[in-house]
């Protein structure tokens, strides 16, 4: 048997590593410390013999553990003191400690001898069956027994793999097998501890028959305590008619049906009252009646209210009837006689709408001016309305002047007149706006704003999380406890049949499983062309929804379907700028904290550097709400300061003997919060400008992203040429998308090395000749995913600055994809990152030519006026905005550029 000396790595308990599995763990400080050093002083990935520990009781290690190989070994995010690291492993094969392992604490991974097993011998053919059979018997129990489709295809994934393995690969796949389900600690180290194939695969397969048995029983059980609930709840329904029949006797025998003495009314609301019952059923009847007359909906209320009084009143039956009569009701149904509001009316009415909307929001433009548009039409629509009401009112009047006689007396043709028609209001189809942006940006309440502005009720619907299409149309009354939708249960809350109702969330709605698509049931109520006849399955009568203003909210359009986001209007809503997020701090988030912790105005006052270093290093973020929260720990703090001051002062007043000794030794307080005070407050800094120090580097070049929440920010692409074959190596938790950029930028590259001076013929490869080396991109931040087209003109540049040894400037910043031609596309996000390269101290920076027009719609006029924005169309006049015009040697010479802004 082979043996070589590696170093330990104990396994916590009861972590077991079997061969061909993979495990992730996490490692205190120490030990990630000393895996960091043992992997920088190994050519490759380094091995370690990973050994079980005992038990926690006895820390001592096991005698067999398995080689593995350290793929990864990474520092999380949110990390404390006792865990920084994740290590992942990768076992190889099985080993055994020679000697007892004994731990030094100078070094925290000594070589131990190990021993590594002999070659394993091809198992018999029976033993290989009798571990088929049963390895098959409990991958068929489990996916019977899994709730979710995914895993029931893995385990019949694996079970197809069973059929075709072959009699060699056995005892592998008993490994594999063994490490997948919920084998015991002790039969995990069993299976480690046994070297030769046949008996492993014994011992597997007695493993799997005892785990299926086991799950078997354990479905058992769950039925019978699934059967036993039943007939508990079917006990107590009966229970509850029995008590029913029992009241029902009581009250037919002249029993006293309450506590309250003879004589005296019930004392309680909630006491039986026939009285209450008649007046329920009167209002209810009155309602049916004010409907109007031949509409669907009073058709509908009439039958049902006959079948009602047809029906006994303890039926069943009888409450379903009456609960959706309740309902039916209570749906503000569109009238005729409803009149416009006098807001609409008022001619002040754009100027007070406008104003509304500056007071609650600051910035904002484009949103308030389509806003603003919006309620210029309701008004103008309204107008038009009006005038032709009276226009008709005075024709009616003048018919009837022209028939009448002197006398009064009525002639045939005016008894021929038919009645004047009921005047039918049609008001403006509402439009459906999808505001799109990044979390508190001020999206919700916006709709806030909208309904303060046309004076109507506002309801807001989160469709977060919403997976069942019976709750957007509602449950057909054949189902138990059904009920309307959310979208009539709002429109009860309103009142009217003309609210603002915001759909919040709308791209977080479920999506198409057994109980429906939710998604595709929104799609009658938001085509304004189709909802003046929405169905509900609960009301079943059309309800117009056309007067109705829908807002929906989202954070991002990936996920939202085509047809629904077709029949929306998009309103993108973008990150705040620093200057607009110190005036929002200033009119809203200053004096909504004070008022929340009870301090006013004079208790607390942030200066300008305080507030704008709150802004930048302390919260990083496209809308207000870290910074809002920010200010209140502020406010908090300072209220902590007051309250102690106020203590103080009172008990000093109350010892008037004292007060000299007192005052010399009570501190004063100040209202005034320094920009050196909020380290104390707030703590440390979370971002202290670490992306402002920047170095110029051969091969380092700044690109512009766009990251979770909407903020943008710079990004550098390094490179760096390493002894090799000639390839591409890309690192840094890439996509797919930003992997085919970097190997569209080096193709480019090479096909240009020539012309760029970097070879001396155009058959030479750039990475070949002169000598044989590889090219390692990489993008920091490891542990964040990046993906996207945006990255191919930085590339591009990081790879020639490598080549050739030229430099960009620290000061400059690019984004932009490319093409194998050479043409740069234009990418999106533009906004963001623009902000973000500002906030870095970018002073230049590239962009596609394309996206010039959202640089002069988006970009604010004070950030366009200390930035110069360079627009290419192609690779080669990126090369010169980046480097310079005479900063590469280019052997046809460089092309000029055709735009600069």
């Amino acid at each position: 048997m082979a043996t070589s000396r590696l170093p330990v790595f104990p396994l916590p308990h009861p972590t077991v590593l079997l061969p061909a599995s993979r495990i992730t763990l996490p490692v205190s400080n120490r030990v990630g410390e000393a895996l960091v050093a043992l992997i920088e002083e190994s050519d490759a990935l380094p091995v370690v013999a990973a050994v079980p520990v005992a038990s926690d009781a006895n820390p001592s290690l096991a005698e067999h553990g398995t080689a593995a190989r350290i793929l990864r070994l990474v520092r999380p995010p949110g990390r404390n003191n006792r865990q920084s690291y994740l290590l992942t492993l990768h076992g190889l094969t099985r080993v055994r400690l020679l000697a007892p392992y004994a731990p030094d604490p100078d070094n925290a991974f000594a070589p131990c001898e190990i021993q590594y097993p002999p070659t394993e011998q091809v198992p018999s053919r029976k033993v290989v069956e009798t571990f088929k059979q049963s390895a098959l018997r409990l991958l068929d129990r489990l996916a019977r027994d899994s709730g979710q489709q995914a895993r029931r295809d893995g385990f019949n994934k694996i079970s197809s793999m069973l059929e075709d393995m072959t009699d060699a690969r056995a005892a592998w796949m008993a490994d594999i097998l063994v490490g997948t389900v919920n084998a015991s600690f002790s039969d995990k180290l069993a299976i480690l501890a046994l070297t030769d194939a046949e008996e492993r695969l014994t011992l597997a397969s007695e493993i799997f028959s005892r785990q299926a048995s086991i799950s078997e029983v354990s479905t058992k059980i769950a039925t019978q305590v699934e059967e036993s609930v039943y007939k508990q709840q079917k006990e107590h329904f009966l229970r509850q008619q029995l008590a029913a029949i029992h009241k029902e006797l009581q009250s037919l025998s002249g029993a006293p049906s309450g506590n309250a003495p003879s004589g005296q009314a019930p004392t309680s609301e909630l006491d039986d009252d026939e009285q209450h019952e008649a007046d329920d059923m009167a209002d209810l009847k009155r309602r049916i009646e004010a409907m109007e007359p031949g509409s669907e909906e009073r058709k509908m209320g009439v039958r049902e209210w006959r079948r009602l009084k047809r029906i006994p009143q303890g039926s069943v039956e009888n409450g379903v009837i009456r609960s959706y009569l309740e309902w039916l009701t209570a749906v503000p149904w569109p009238n005729s006689a409803l009149e416009p509001q006098r807001t609409i009316r008022d001619r002040s009415f754009l100027s007070a709408a406008r104003a509304q909307l500056d007071s609650d929001h600051f910035g904002l433009e484009k949103i308030k001016k389509r806003l603003i548009e919006y309620l210029a039409v309701v008004r103008l629509k309204e107008m038009n309305l009006e005038r032709e009401r009276l226009a008709a009112a005075a024709m009616d009047v003048q018919k009837k002047d022209e028939v009448s006689k002197p006398d009064g007396a009525e002639t045939d043709s005016t008894k021929a007149l038919p009645p004047p028609a009921r005047p039918t209001r049609k008001a403006v189809k509402g439009p459906i706006l999808l505001f799109v942006g990044p979390p508190g940006t001020g999206k919700t309440s916006l709709g806030q704003s909208v309904a303060k502005a046309l004076d109507r009720p506002f309801q807001r619907i989160a469709l977060g999380g919403v997976r069942d299409e019976g709750e957007i149309r509602g449950h057909r009354r054949t189902y138990v406890a059904s009920g309307p939708g959310l979208i009539v249960q709002a429109m009860r809350k309103a009142g009217r049949c003309d609210p603002v109702l915001l759909l919040d969330e709308i791209d977080k709605i479920g999506q198409n499983n057994f109980h429906g698509d939710p998604s595709a049931a929104l799609l009658e109520v938001l085509d304004p062309e189709q909802n003046h006849t929405f169905n509900d399955h609960y009301i079943n009568v059309p309800i117009d929804l056309s007067q109705v203003l829908f807002i929906c909210t989202a954070n991002s359009l990936e996920t939202i379907s085509a047809p629904l986001l077709d029949r929306c209007e998009i309103v993108q809503l973008s990150g705040y700028t620093y200057d607009e997020k110190m005036h929002i701090a200033r009119r809203f988030l200053l004096p909504k904290q004070l008022k929340a912790n009870g301090m006013d105005a004079k208790h607390v006052e942030l200066t300008e550097p305080a507030l704008m270093t709150v802004a930048t290093e302390y919260t990083r973020e496209a809308g207000v709400r870290s910074l809002e929260r920010a200010i209140g720990a502020v406010v908090r703090y300072k209220a902590v300061e007051w309250a102690e001051h106020v203590d103080e002062q009172e008990s000093a007043a109350g010892k008037l003997e004292e007060v000299g000794e007192r005052k010399s030794k009570r501190r004063e307080y100040s209202a005034v919060v320094e920009e050196s005070h909020l380290e104390a407050i707030l703590g440390i800094a979370r971002w202290d400008g670490e992306e402002r120090d920047r170095e110029e580097r051969r091969g380092v070049v700044y690109g512009l992203v766009v990251m979770g929440q909407g903020e943008g920010g710079i990004l550098p692409v390094e490179t760096i040429a390493v002894p090799g074959s000639g390839r591409l190596k890309l690192t840094g938790s890439l996509g797919e998308v930003i992997k085919e950029s970097g190997e569209i930028a080096l193709s480019w590259v090479k096909t240009h090395a020539y012309d760029l001076c970097i070879t001396n013929s155009r058959s030479h490869d750039a990475l070949k000749v002169p000598e044989l080396i590889d090219i390692h991109l990489h993008l920091p931040a490891g542990a964040q995913k990046k993906d996207g087209p945006s990255a191919g003109i930085a590339m591009v540049c990081a790879f020639v600055s490598l080549l050739t040894g030229a430099r960009v400037p620290t000061n400059i910043a690019m984004t932009g994809e490319i093409t194998l031609r050479g043409r740069v596309t234009p990418v999106g996000g533009i906004k963001e990152k623009v902000l973000g390269a500002h906030r870095a101290q970018i002073t230049k920076v590239i962009l596609p030519w394309a996206n010039r027009k959202d640089v002069e719609h988006d970009v604010a006029l004070e950030i366009r006026s200390v930035m110069e924005f360079v627009f290419v169309r192609t690779v080669d006049e990126a090369l010169v905005a980046a480097f310079g015009k005479n900063a590469l040697g280019w052997r046809n010479g460089p092309l000029l550029l055709e735009s600069r802004l």
